[in-house]
């Protein structure tokens, strides 16, 4: 232990007896104005730690499994109370950093700052070619602060896991090491920069969405120079502002958006507070501050379609399931507890007026049940929640009577569309002729191999308990679609290798016995997969329909 940091264990230690409460409740009402008084003290002790526990305070928001309803909603409105850095500080970093003089970089640069937040603040400026641009330049020696600050934290994290019972069962250092990655890179403002590239162009088909995108040549690790973005925060708007905006087209272009940032393109702005989205003078909508991203691989997208479908129609039975599958089951993971507790609550939110009804406060009490019944939620899920909490917030304000759960239906289904078409990409086919090419291949040595075995008196299958008449009949079906299969191989490696081949009478420019091939193959192809269609599809629908409930380790 350090002597300096002698200050920063004490202070945290009075912060957990403090609120020791708030983790350790099972249920709060979010009404009750003890609970909020609570969680507004937590709060006001976070800003008043510094910058690093502002970020944590952040990041304990998006554990609805951990914290009741009421502390996440405080949580997610922490703001950094911060004093801006005098400008001349501002012109040394950005001299050193761009390695030219302000003056002779940019032809206006506004010493006063637009915005002030721990980690930086944000400067408007013009290029030398007229450009409007906004600087984002990070504190001076606010990462050394950061790290002394993350060193304590761990420590502290650790101790809990290892001697209480609740630090066992959330595991807090785990927690701990993903906020200090997502801190760091948080930190280096080329992650930033690529951030606001890869969005802006997976969501350009959005005509109503903008988002800024940075100029290469004047960002660093510790600069960051963006297209500046005309308009006013959400959360600043009054009631008459909001009379002219068209809320429910641009509440529905921004559900959507962020549905297709988590579910098709893996990654996502997980800060979308109403202070982060901009409405211009246009009339779109601009997603800013796009440091804190999250991602979510493609394993996982398809069970969160099956999981926000199934909260979306009401089938909480469904959606835990999914969710059983997808998290962490600890040693009193009780699946009928979770089963039970997921339909509870989302039966309650099928009898709430559309104005009342929220996605990011359902997934909340889902995940919150969850950890009630032993179950460790995916840290994708608890940033979607936390992502989506953010969402209901902007929602309200853009369109109170807006309704998520006939978003998320709507837009599933073209979703699914899409997600087929890009599994259909050229190199994705390719991927899969090479596959039956290497299939092609090593047909004949297996098939050897087999029937060598099977003269020698080698070949023994290991059946236990099955009909022997429906077995030879599923060989024979399956010795049929093998050879097709491998025909169908044959047949196009042939016509591909004499399509270049100048001889022979000719069909559209191209060697028509090479074309007969083509056409032969396509024909078996379609054979076969009509074949399984009539005979296969029913049957496993039959099974699907017989099957009994899913398993779960104990």
């Amino acid at each position: 232990m350090k002597p300096s940091h002698l200050p920063q264990y004490t202070d945290i230690a009075k912060l957990l007896l403090k609120h020791r409460g708030a983790f350790e409740s099972v249920a709060e009402n979010p009404e009750e104005d003890a609970a909020s008084k609570d969680a507004q003290e937590l709060a006001s002790d976070l800003e008043a730690m510094g910058p690093t526990f502002v970020k944590l305070g952040q990041l304990l928001s998006t554990r609805a499994d951990l914290l009741p309803p009421i502390y996440l909603r405080t949580l997610r409105r922490l703001q950094d109370h911060v004093v801006a850095v005098p400008y001349a500080d501002i012109e040394r970093v950005v001299n050193a950093e761009l390695g030219v003089r302000i003056s002779k970089a940019f032809s206006e640069f506004s010493e006063r700052p637009a915005a002030a937040a721990s980690l930086g603040q944000v400067h408007r400026a013009k290029l030398r070619d007229g450009r409007d641009v906004a600087v984002k330049v990070q504190r001076p020696d606010i990462r050394g602060q950061i790290v002394e600050d993350m060193e304590v934290i761990d420590e502290i994290a650790t101790f809990v896991d290892k001697h209480t019972e609740t630090g066992r069962r959330y595991e807090f250092a785990t927690m701990v090491k993903e906020f200090r990655m997502s801190l760091m890179a948080e930190l280096d403002y080329r992650a930033e920069a690529r951030n606001l590239t890869v969005i802006h162009d997976n969501l350009a088909h959005y005509q109503r969405i903008a988002i800024p995108l940075p100029i290469d040549d004047y960002s660093t690790s510790l600069v960051l120079t963006m297209d500046w973005v005309s308009g006013r925060a959400l959360g600043s708007l009054g009631p008459l502002a909001r009379l002219d905006l068209d809320g429910h087209d641009l509440a529905e272009d921004l559900f959507r958006s962020y549905l297709d940032q988590i579910l098709l393109d893996g990654i996502f702005h997980a800060d979308p507070h109403p202070g982060n989205i901009l409405l211009m003078d246009d009339g779109r909508l601009a997603l800013i501050d796009m440091g804190m991203v999250a991602r979510v691989s493609t394993g996982i997208q398809d069970a969160l379609i099956k999981f926000l479908f199934a909260l979306s129609e009401g089938r909480g039975a469904d959606a835990a399931d999914v969710l059983a599958e997808l998290g962490e089951q600890l040693p009193d993971f009780d699946v009928d507890t979770l089963r039970r507790s997921v339909d509870e609550v989302v039966g309650r939110s099928l009898t709430l007026a559309v104005g009342d009804l929220q996605a990011g406060s359902l997934i909340g009490q889902v995940l919150r049940a969850a950890g009630e019944a032993g179950l460790r939620p995916p840290g994708e899920l608890t940033m979607i929640g936390k992502t989506m909490l953010n969402l209901d917030e902007v929602a309200r304000i853009l369109d109170p009577s807006f309704e998520p759960n006939a978003t998320i239906q709507r837009h599933v289904e073209e979703l699914m569309h899409k997600k087929m078409l890009r599994s259909a990409s050229p190199g994705n086919i390719l991927a899969s002729a090479m596959e039956v090419k290497e299939f092609a291949e090593k047909f004949p040595g297996r098939v050897n191999k087999v029937m060598d075995a099977l003269a020698e008196g080698q070949l023994t299958l290991n059946v236990q308990g099955i009909d022997e008449k429906e077995l030879m009949r599923g060989i024979q079906k399956l010795a049929n679609r093998v050879t097709t299969g491998v025909v169908v191989a044959a047949l196009v490696v042939g016509a591909a290798l004499i399509m270049p081949i100048n001889v022979g009478p000719k069909l559209f420019g191209y060697p028509a016995i090479a074309l007969a091939l083509f056409f032969l193959a396509a024909v078996a192809a379609v054979w076969l997969l009509v074949s399984i269609v009539l005979s296969d599809v029913p049957q496993l629908h039959s099974r699907l329909r017989r099957r009994s409930p899913p398993k779960y380790r104990e």
